[in-house]
């Protein structure tokens, strides 16, 4: 216990140093790529490949090289195109439904197009979290509170009250209880946030309640697939680089599918021309 304390204190002293001590780019820009690099890393360890560990070991450290430069290619070279990666991941997302839905009966995704599909959901992800910062550190401490919030409250509403199992053959330990006193929880974030510190007209605070519920949505999709592909790949945990948390892969899952999904609804406010 005492080991995973440390290690997410030091997790949070770092991710908020990078956020809030400096307007420079330079040290969110370090923090997604090194994230990209581990999150590539451990995606690759995950896909169906040779059992010849020096083998694997050589592919998942490439993989993970592969997506630490494309994502300085795209904050660099390409950062008109974000939106369509954003739009791309949430496309992947949506299908992910059906698949966790079919599990285990189902299983045809499990293939090496996971590769190019880890590479979008990855730079998708760390794009969208650094566009979120850039537009304000405090918008992407808010997509980290709803999605903490989320979990917080499905845990301990799941621990007493939970009966009805949300994917027993992916993650038995989750149930609709859990979702809705999540969804609950992030709620009062949202009626916090939006009435303290937004003024918004009723159109442009329905969107953005609905906005940020669906991103909580999102949040429990994406740790509901990497639970399934960690179930599939019969690995427990997607890595041991965060002494008792496991991996990269396991501590960012939820904003994989969050974060894209929350960056591109306030780009699609920015159009509307919502003042939020």
């Amino acid at each position: 216990m005492l080991e995973r304390i440390v290690t997410a204190l030091v997790l949070v002293a770092v991710v908020l140093g990078c956020m809030f001590a400096t307007t420079s780019y330079y040290p969110m820009l370090g923090l997604m790529t090194l994230a990209a690099l581990g999150a590539g890393y451990e995606w690759s360890k995950l896909m169906p490949h040779s059992e010849n560990k020096p083998f694997k070991l050589t592919v998942a450290w490439a993989w993970g090289l592969f997506n630490a430069i494309f994502t300085l290619i795209s904050f660099y070279l390409i950062k008109d195109l974000w939106i369509l990666f954003w739009l791309a991941s949430i496309a992947v997302w949506l299908v992910s439904i059906y698949w966790v839905k079919r599990y285990p009966e189902y299983d045809g995704w499990y293939n090496t197009t996971l590769y190019g599909l880890g590479s979008l959901l990855i730079v998708s992800a760390v794009t969208a979290i650094f566009s979120l910062w850039k537009l304000s550190p405090w918008w992407l401490m808010y997509v980290f509170l709803l999605v903490w919030g989320a979990d917080s409250g499905a845990y301990f509403v799941g621990r007493k009250f939970g009966m009805r199992k949300l994917a027993p053959l992916v993650s038995p330990n989750k149930s609709i209880e859990g979702l809705v006193g999540g969804l609950m929880t992030s709620s009062l974030i949202i009626l916090v946030v939006a009435f303290s510190f937004l003024d918004l007209h009723v159109l442009p605070f329905l969107c953005f309640m609905l906005l940020s519920l669906i991103t909580v949505i999102a949040s429990v999709q994406g740790d509901l697939v990497e639970s399934m592909i960690k179930r599939r790949a019969g690995i427990k945990d997607s890595g041991r680089i965060l002494p008792g948390h496991g991996g990269v892969l396991d501590r960012v899952d939820s904003l994989l599918a969050a974060a894209p999904i929350f960056a591109a609804g306030m780009y699609l406010f920015k159009v509307l021309g919502f003042d939020i």
